[in-house]
């Protein structure tokens, strides 16, 4: 029997959904999602189904991303031999089952898109990488249990919980992909092993950015008005803003609008996943007039042209000042104390603020106000206050 038939390796990745035949019985299968499987349909010699017609069976071969054209044209052969046999392949046939570093590296291409970022995405398949592959990485996915998990998560669980929480839930996803595939059956031993809480309990310590105390803030900002560089430019911005370092970088022109004193950070750039509309008091603006005749993308511009400044720029900044125990997101907690201690914001005010939900879904979904005019006279005098004024 020719290993040839009707696809080719550029239609298997382009065809649309529907069922489509390569011939000697075997199919690929686009589902409306797109995900992509191989079925194979043979007639078992001399045997009946319960009509007493041939028996008549289809056969799943696995996903066309793990298994190849060819070896979907090897396995239906072989399970066509085996039916003119009379064998049933289904009791019969011995499956090539991947290993978990093949299917937990298809799992990151495929998700790649639905990441904010290539970091994100990096940091994903990194922490396989590390934690698990030198121990189940060329282990066939269908032989992973709770024994081999527990070699993974039990030497990091409590020094570094973090991380050992993150690699369970990214074993749980492999392993659950690998399962849709029908490369596994049974429940996922990463689900055993939470439900049984077969690992000590681990009391998470909360982590804060060292910040600096909101008094020391206007010698500190009057020291930054005096360098042109632009990452002390980027600095004062997101002091005055208290924005998140990635939304000031990323921060662009077509954002801000002048005349209406605002910036608009969109959804996709927000923490939360929501669109976020910053007030821009005068020094805000004064800032970026003196940035806008570099007529670049982004406002804040880093080495290259019409590209942001790097996401370490203001923190070498800070080191190069000289100002010890201080991260750049701490002066979101420097605002939000001076705006407890100094301005006696009421809180739904200071958190919007910054960007945080406030209150519970319910409440949210009747709060449609995102309190601006209120937010607009606390970060005015926010401004004036790291001015000096």
């Amino acid at each position: 029997m020719a290993l040839t038939g009707k696809l080719t390796k550029k239609l298997v990745e382009n065809l649309s959904a529907g069922r489509h035949g390569d011939g000697g019985g075997l199919y690929l299968v686009v589902d409306p999602s797109g995900a992509r499987r191989w079925i194979v349909r043979v007639v078992v010699k001399g045997q009946r189904n319960l009509k007493g017609a041939p028996l008549r069976t289809d056969f799943g071969l696995g996903g066309a991303d793990v298994v190849t054209l060819n070896s979907a044209r090897d396995r239906a052969l072989e399970y066509r031999r085996m039916a003119k046999q009379g064998l049933n392949p289904r009791f019969n046939a011995k499956r090539e089952i991947p290993c978990f570093q093949e299917v937990a590296a298809q799992v990151h291409i495929e998700r790649l898109p639905t990441w904010k970022n290539v970091k994100h995405g990096a940091q994903w398949i990194a922490t396989l990488r590390d934690y698990a592959f030198p121990k189940i990485g060329r282990m066939p996915v269908d032989s992973i249990g709770q024994p081999e998990v527990l070699m993974c998560l039990s030497p990091i669980w409590t020094d570094k919980h973090e991380t050992a929480r993150r690699l369970a839930q990214r074993i749980k996803t492999v392993l659950d992909v690998a399962k849709s595939k029908g490369f596994r059956s049974g429940e996922n031993p990463v689900t055993s092993i939470q439900d049984a809480q077969v690992l000590p309990k681990v009391k998470a310590m909360p982590k804060h950015h060292s910040a600096m105390a909101w008094q020391g803030v206007p010698g500190f900002y009057a020291d930054l008005k005096t360098r042109d560089a632009m990452a002390a430019k980027a600095l004062m911005f997101t002091c005055l803003t208290g924005s998140r370092t990635g939304e000031v970088l990323g921060m662009q022109w077509s954002e801000v609008d002048v005349e209406a004193r605002l910036w608009t950070c969109p959804a996709d750039r927000m923490k939360g996943g929501v669109l976020h509309r910053v007030p821009l008091s005068d020094q805000m603006l004064a800032i970026l007039g003196h940035l806008r005749t570099m007529q670049s993308n982004y406002v804040f511009e880093g080495q290259k042209r019409h590209s942001p400044l790097s996401n370490m720029a203001m923190l070498m900044l800070l080191r190069r000042m000289q100002v010890e125990g201080v991260t750049v997101h701490g002066f979101r907690s420097t605002f939000r104390d001076w705006a407890a201690e100094v301005a006696n914001a009421p809180r739904e005010v200071a958190e919007m603020s910054l960007a945080h939900k406030v209150g519970s879904d319910v409440e949210r979904a009747y709060a449609r106000s995102d309190l601006l005019e209120k937010r607009r006279a606390l970060m005015c005098d926010w401004s004036d206050f790291c001015d000096g004024r």
